[in-house]
């Protein structure tokens, strides 16, 4: 600081007092309440009594609770169900919006639209398509001879109609998906041709291995996000209830009980670094991986002919 000019020194001011609001705002909304969570977690704090040190009681009591894996089970259940299904239709819909069509930035535009709404308003109106008596769903299938099962009462229905719902936002993957086809050089599919190649081995030798980082940065993206659900479950099973046999209890939302229900701060902050730990687990066993199944075409001559041969 000392050999810098005036004009650095004022620049560099300047700097800082921009990205200050920043700074003030990492504080207070994620430092602070990362920080006190994890103090929280070896306490015992039921919001009316000053904090009490348990040390790890919170995390060895997490262990014999069964609502705690019965949590993580419906959570790590509807990952491995929403994911894989919603890379692979926001997959299809990408490679059918990339078509040279008239008209085709309507539909682009028209099947992006659902990732806007969210929240709520979302959950909703899937209130009212799995309605068992009078929902949408239901209805259509009687039109066709087809008995509707009791979507969000059945323990057996509940997690598949949580999956179903997931692919409402399966435009904004197609969005990125589609981004992805745009980038892929066109002169590699004209070769392809050339030597022969259909349709479907051009998709798996070029479009797909091009398509891989896209897909890693989806699927790191759906892993964080499936241990985040709540919004839709709360308003679901009915302002923060487990469900029918609690088979709608996301780990968010027994996570959410224990905070503010039972207002048991210290085993809910002890859920959140649980939570949080495994989801960080799972994310870098994906982002370990990238080297062996992720193609960046800039990196590696032997993988670029791979990928064309």
């Amino acid at each position: 600081m000392a050999n810098l000019s005036k004009s650095a020194r004022r620049e560099q001011r300047l700097g800082y007092a921009f990205i200050s609001p920043w700074i003030v705002g990492f504080l207070t909304f994620a430092a602070f309440p990362i920080i006190a969570s994890l103090a929280l977690s070896f306490m015992h704090w039921d919001i009316y009594q000053p904090p009490s040190w348990i040390g790890l009681d919170n995390f060895t009591r997490l262990f014999r609770d069964e609502l705690f894996y019965k949590s993580m089970k419906v959570t790590l259940t509807y990952s491995a169900m929403s994911i894989p299904l919603s890379l692979i239709l926001g997959l299809m819909l990408s490679l059918m919006l990339n078509l040279k069509l008239k008209g085709i930035n309507f539909f682009r535009t028209l099947f992006y639209l659902p990732s806007v709404l969210t929240g709520v308003a979302v959950s909703m109106i899937w209130l009212w398509i799995l309605n068992a008596e009078y929902g949408l769903l239901n209805n259509f299938l009687s039109w066709i001879g087809i008995e509707g099962p009791q979507w969000l009462k059945d323990p057996k229905w509940i997690l598949p109609s949580y999956v179903v719902m997931s692919l409402w936002g399966v435009g904004g993957s197609a969005i990125l998906f589609l981004g992805g086809l745009q980038n892929i050089p066109e002169h590699l599919y004209e070769a392809a041709k050339i030597d022969g190649a259909g349709t479907f081995r051009r998709f798996w030798k070029i479009t797909l291995p091009l398509l891989t980082p896209t897909l890693f940065f989806l699927l790191l993206m759906g892993i964080i996000d499936s241990f985040q659900v709540f919004t839709q479950a709360y308003v679901i099973n009915g302002r923060g209830a487990g469900g029918p046999d609690n088979a709608g209890l996301f780990y968010m939302l027994y996570l959410y009980q224990n905070a503010f229900k039972q207002f048991d701060m210290g085993y809910a902050s002890a859920m959140a670094w649980i939570g949080g730990l495994l989801s960080l687990v799972l994310a870098l066993v994906v982002y370990t991986t990238q080297n062996r199944w992720v193609y960046y075409e800039a990196e590696q001559p032997t993988q670029r002919k791979k990928v064309e041969k």
